[in-house]
């Protein structure tokens, strides 16, 4: 029985994987999976697949999605939260937001919600979650949960090999939360952050719940294909992140934002004054007009909206004001950051 909506989502583990041998299991997978994904561990599909084409008797049937596209936005802000994560936390989760389309998912964006993993026992922030959920569907309504990510696990069996792991029992509790939120089957994405290669590596999974004589016992991952998809705008961001990161000097040595403004209005003006000046000379009859050069001014001119110049003053100023107060909101939380960090380093000691 889940909890009121006042008190996070506690969820646990049962003993049933201690009673059956994988082998078992997987002779005894029936056609018709129980609705529900929670009590029961967490299996990677490699194991079970075996045991499962060994005794030829049952099968996990065909994933409906089986390709997952994600953008850079999405894993900057799972790397942010890694970061920013309490000392002696494991991993982080978060819910993905995004679209379907068929057998493809697209992941657009992420956001943090905040957890507890204790032994079986899994706490989840669902109000945060609902909360942070309906600010992000007023500036994307389009944009729905498609699944949760995850951080990858230190490998408990050999801790010292730097190996980590990417699926732990208490994911199928985490899953069948997540479950409930989406429309679909969610998508869990796992997000390797030991660096061990030099390279974040990014897995997407699809669960499938295991039950034998109908009742709960596991939940199968099966790793499914994943690509990373970027906008124009994210491509121009990640070029200028890695030229800046490729200098000795890093972010210091970009170029200054208001010459780089003031190079493209003075480029800006040039055009103008070159059309004014072909418009002239064809009013006066020194040349003669091109069909096609007159077409292609008028859909320009057409293209830039009319706004009284009082009007455009008054929405520049409001924008500016709004950009002030996000600056001025940022720094304080930066201030804030930085006091709370030495704090715990004080008290720690």
């Amino acid at each position: 029985r889940r909890p009121s909506s006042s008190q996070p989502l506690s969820l646990s583990l049962s003993p049933l994987f201690n009673q059956h041998p994988p082998a078992t299991m997987a002779a005894a997978l029936v056609d018709n999976p129980p609705t529900t994904y929670g009590c029961s561990p967490a299996l990677l599909l490699n194991s079970i697949a075996v045991a499962a084409a060994s005794t030829g008797d049952a099968g996990v049937g065909s994933l409906p999605v089986s390709n997952v596209n994600v953008h850079p936005l999405v894993l900057l802000s799972v790397l942010d939260h890694h970061t920013r994560r309490q000392e002696g936390a494991g991993r982080v989760i978060g819910t993905l937001l995004g679209r379907r389309d068929g057998y493809r998912v697209e992941i657009t964006n992420a956001f943090a919600v905040p957890h507890a993993e204790r032994g079986d026992e899994v706490a989840i922030g669902k109000d945060f979650n609902r909360q942070m959920l309906a600010l992000h569907l007023r500036a994307n309504p389009r944009e729905t949960i498609v699944g949760w990510y995850a951080t990858a696990l230190p490998d408990e069996n050999d801790p010292d090999n730097g190996e980590s792991k990417c699926i732990a029992d208490t994911s199928s509790l985490i899953h069948e939360f997540y479950a409930g939120e989406c429309d679909d089957d969610p998508i869990h994405l796992v997000v390797d952050t030991s660096l061990q290669t030099d390279a974040v590596a990014v897995r997407a999974y699809k669960s499938i719940p295991v039950c034998v004589k109908g009742e709960p016992l596991a939940n199968l991952f099966h790793e499914i294909r994943l690509a990373v998809k970027s906008s124009e705008s994210e491509r121009i961001c990640i070029d200028r992140m890695i030229g800046s990161a490729s200098t000795s000097e890093g972010a210091s040595t970009t170029q200054d934002e208001s010459a780089a403004l003031q190079i493209s209005m003075e480029k800006l003006l040039a055009m103008l004054e070159t059309c004014s000046e072909y418009v002239d000379k064809v009013v006066d009859g020194t040349i003669a007009a091109e069909d096609e050069m007159g077409r292609d001014i008028s859909e320009t001119l057409n293209s830039v909206p009319r706004i009284r110049p009082e009007v455009f003053d008054k929405m520049f100023n409001d924008s500016l004001q709004d950009l002030l107060m996000v600056t001025y909101l940022s720094n304080i939380t930066k201030t804030q950051l930085t006091i709370a960090e030495k704090l715990n380093e004080t008290l720690g000691k």
